[in-house]
């Protein structure tokens, strides 16, 4: 192996969901300045469309595709679109996924949470299970599926920050990322998880967080950030580095982990 090289991804083709706009456009974009052809995939078409017209500018190799990751159809026709495409995939990041307003259990509407599991659990299943033949036939790959530390631990100072949903599919991401990598590894398709902590930035929310008022906000900033042993919040690009070296051969002797990326939020 030669060190100098190990994070390059020069050859391989990369897909990204939920690449439109915030921690998947920083993932997308960090794939593809490591030599990536990457597949920038959204439902926000125009999102993706914009991330892959910002990959190219800067010199690497990007295409847009729309998905709905929580329709089997949907995600078929993408994998088909890449096959044609590409004929190969080498990387997976399982990023996609949405949040539901906070509310505690009992008030939690039903609609709510098979909306939010059908994207964040099942669009996570679907995007795997299409691309683990394409991995297979290639020789290998390497799956990052996105979870939370929602997934690792709850929290709640007082009032509901997140739903019950959301932890549950986060928790679920991880029991499917452990499981699989148990189920492939001899077979070089590597499977691990990163669980990001209170990163901003993201689009999570953006419609609890747009009605609040300026003093609820800086409120909520206030008491997430206090939480934070680093003292404040991340930010997708924090996130790229981390992303590379799970995809890339730099991480060929790690499968099968959970990786809190959260400012010191699970070290307590």
């Amino acid at each position: 192996m030669s060190f100098e090289t190990i994070f390059r991804m020069d050859g391989r083709v990369a897909l990204v969901t939920g690449a439109g706009f915030g921690i998947g456009r920083s993932l997308a974009q960090g794939l593809a300045a490591f030599g990536a052809h990457v597949i920038c995939a959204d439902c926000d078409l125009p999102g993706a469309e914009e991330t892959a017209a910002m990959i190219r500018d800067a010199g690497g190799a990007a295409d847009a595709i729309y998905v709905d990751v929580a329709q089997t159809q949907s995600v078929d026709g993408l994998f088909g679109e890449i096959g044609r495409l590409k004929g190969r995939l080498d990387i997976l990041i399982n990023n996609a996924g949405v949040s539901t307003g906070p509310r505690r259990l009992h008030e939690l509407p039903i609609e709510d949470w098979d909306r939010l599991m059908g994207i964040n659990l099942r669009g996570v299943f679907l995007c795997a299970r299409a691309a683990i033949p394409m991995m297979l036939e290639a020789g290998g790959g390497s799956i990052v599926n996105i979870s939370s530390i929602a997934g690792l631990t709850g929290y709640f100072p007082g009032a509901a920050r997140l739903c019950v949903n959301y932890a549950a599919s986060k928790a679920g991401v991880i029991g499917l990322t452990r499981q699989a990598a148990m189920e492939y590894a001899r077979e070089g398709i590597r499977v691990n998880a990163i669980a990001p902590g209170w990163h901003g930035g993201t689009r999570l929310g953006g419609a609890r967080l747009a009605a609040l008022s300026p003093e609820a906000l800086a409120s909520l900033e206030a008491t997430v950030n206090s939480r934070i042993p680093m003292g404040h919040r991340g930010v997708p690009d924090d996130l790229v580095g981390l992303a590379v070296y799970l995809a890339s051969s730099a991480s060929s002797y790690v499968t099968g982990q959970v990786i809190a990326h959260d400012g010191g939020w699970t070290a307590e």
